[in-house]
């Protein structure tokens, strides 16, 4: 009798981590949807090419309205990749995945904690060239280094994501281009693209640059976007802060 042997392709599965934005909606929902919109008038492009896990645990919901509330926001580009904080079994076909396991820190949590002031107009951004998708920029390994010091500009698509400690960039920060901090950041060139400070709950973090033209700065969750900016802000050295609550900003000496 003769036999063969024939080798199949093999299955492979494997863990691997990617960043993701924990959008948690707020009862009452229309309100927190209102909301929403405002804010995605004064920062367009926040959730462009962004993977976001919608948190529902403060919402009391149905099974029928979690698709509603997903169908909702992918009308708003806001692309929900899973759920968390809803009942696995209420989860079937067409519905995001469940995800379990998460760790809070140091996913950036955004509030509003600035006082209307005048609109600012936004720089035209300069043009850039051919980008390809690029993927976030961290460090090799848990506790080999608090700060990092990048030597060249950040490109247009580019992430530098740094949850343990300071991120100094020499150079410029490009439109569309973002820099995730667990600490203070510092931008030896214009900043054009959004910064995120303080993201590991460190509230003292600072946000400097030599030449203000900022799509949007955060620091431990609370943001402000270029519309909230004096105007006499953009072009100039600025440092933004702090304080009791509130993201303050004030040119540089």
């Amino acid at each position: 009798m003769t036999t063969e042997s024939q080798t199949r392709p093999s299955i492979r599965f494997r863990g691997r981590n990617f960043l993701a934005l924990v959008v948690a909606p707020d009862p009452p929902l229309d309100r927190w949807l209102a909301d929403l919109d405002d804010w995605l008038t004064r920062a367009p492009s926040f959730f462009k090419g962004r993977p976001v896990v919608l948190d529902l645990s403060a919402l009391r919901m149905d099974q029928s309205d979690i698709p509603t509330l997903v169908a909702a926001l992918q009308a708003r580009n806001v692309r929900v990749m899973g759920v968390d904080g809803a009942d696995v079994e209420w989860l079937g076909i067409g519905t995001p995945a469940q995800l379990l396991g998460g760790k809070a820190d140091p996913s950036p949590e955004f509030r509003s904690g600035a006082a209307p002031v005048a609109a600012a107009a936004p720089a035209a951004p300069e043009p850039v060239a051919a980008v390809e998708a690029a993927a976030p920029i961290e460090a090799a390994a848990e506790g080999e280094a608090t700060s990092l010091v990048i030597p060249e500009p950040i490109r247009s698509g580019q992430q530098i994501y740094f949850p343990r400690g300071d991120v100094t960039v020499i150079g410029a920060v490009q439109f569309g281009a973002e820099i995730v901090a667990g600490g203070s950041i510092t931008v030896h060139g214009a900043l054009r693209g959004r910064a995120i400070a303080g993201v590991s709950g460190n509230g003292k973090s600072r946000i400097f640059c030599r030449r203000f033209e900022a799509e949007l700065l955060a620091i431990d969750g609370v943001y402000r976007t270029a519309d909230d900016v004096d105007p006499g802000f953009i072009g100039k050295p600025v440092q933004a802060w702090l304080e009791n609550d509130t993201l303050r900003t004030a040119l540089l000496d």
